[in-house]
């Protein structure tokens, strides 16, 4: 039996993990990291509590960056050991096992280098994920619910931080709409591309006939605002309300109006926060969504002038994105990069990084 030769898998991985360290800076990263240390040991620093959160979060983020980086250097470097031993040893399984171990680094550095791609200007930025129930009735609220716990369960899978700021029940079952923030660096930039309709295609669970059902539900990612940036809203434009948070059913969840509700009344986007129990705390992170919102209303302006601009008036990712079908067949396709599975259920448990992978390489390649 022949003896592999990982050689040039290696030189190539090498000469991959060597260009994405050049983009990243890890210079310029590791002296960041440097600065927030000191920052963080300031004895005030929790004196104003916006600030130390934003300080020990970026900290945070940047030193896993560099982790990330490094250990996959490390096993790199390791595998040119593993594999002369192996050899020496003649170890059939050893040398099987450095196979695997190239795979593994595959996957993880084609990972990494997705993180390349993002640049945008808000990229780097927490998300903040709405999803709105469509066509198709009790099916559709369920499919909203579904998408939800997608995306739940995918920040959960790598660690990332998920807090809902609103949801409301549908009467039957499922949710009509929910707004949640998943908090990790390049959370935006990663999640941006799952915008858009996406569709279901089963044997209703609520038809006693047991008819096949299609129902859609509505993604919008906009990027979480921090207080530098510039979105200023007149008191006199928005218009408060308050009432009762509740939960499936009807049910109350406090007895207080602690619930907010913000409408912009020049461009009727309306935002609601229900996840904390004061009121004023609440009104504090409907803001957010709000300014969030009207800063994905003021791109979305400006990306329409300029494709009137160059007669070009196109949506560049169209409405309807992804397919979801669990009948007649099983099958999750995306209708951009054409990427697709037959095992619809781990998709659902939220393993989508390689539709989000295939999003972003899609998008930069069609990039004007």
């Amino acid at each position: 039996m022949a003896t592999p030769d990982f050689s040039e898998q290696t030189k190539a991985l090498d000469s991959t993990l060597t260009s994405i360290e050049k983009v990243l800076d890890l210079d310029s990263i590791r002296a960041e990291i440097a600065v927030l240390q000191e920052e963080v040991a300031a004895p005030d620093l929790w004196d104003d509590q916006v600030n130390a959160q934003r300080v020990t979060g970026r900290l945070s983020a940047l030193q896993s960056e560099v982790e990330r980086v490094s250990g996959l250097r490390e096993r790199l470097d390791d595998i040119d050991i593993m594999h002369e031993m192996a050899l020496e040893e003649g170890d059939d399984e050893a040398t099987a096992e450095v196979g695997r171990e190239l795979v593994r680094i595959q996957k993880a550095i084609d990972s990494l280098e997705i993180r390349t791609l993002l640049s945008g200007e808000y990229d780097e930025r927490d998300a903040l994920v709405s999803i709105r129930s469509g066509a198709g009735g009790v099916d559709a609220a369920d499919f909203a619910l579904m998408l939800q716990r997608m995306y739940i369960r995918w920040a959960e899978r790598h660690g990332y931080t998920v807090e809902v700021y609103d949801t409301s029940y549908a009467e039957e079952a499922g949710i009509k709409s929910t707004t949640f923030a998943i908090k990790a660096p390049y959370a935006y930039g990663t999640l941006s591309v799952e915008s858009g309709t996406h569709r279901l295609v089963r044997i209703s669970p609520f038809d006693n006939q047991g008819r096949r059902q299609t129902s859609f539900a509505a993604i919008e990612v906009v990027p979480v605002l921090e207080q530098t940036d510039e979105i200023d809203i007149p008191e006199e434009e928005i218009r408060v309300d308050v009432y009762r948070s509740s939960g499936p059913g009807g049910q109350s969840v406090n007895t207080t109006d602690s619930a907010v509700r913000l409408t912009h009344i020049p461009t009727g986007t309306v935002v609601s926060c229900q996840n904390e129990k004061s009121q004023l705390q609440n009104k504090a992170s409907a803001m957010v969504i709000l300014k969030a919102k009207l800063l994905a209303l003021k791109k979305a302006e400006e990306r329409a002038e300029i494709d009137e601009l160059r007669g070009d008036v196109q949506a560049s990712w169209g409405d309807q994105m992804r397919n979801y079908v669990l009948n007649p067949y099983q099958m999750v396709k995306d209708l951009r990069t054409e990427h697709e599975t037959g095992n619809t259920q781990a998709v659902l448990d939220g393993e989508i990084d390689d539709f989000i992978e295939a999003g972003i390489r899609w998008r930069r390649s069609h990039a004007a």
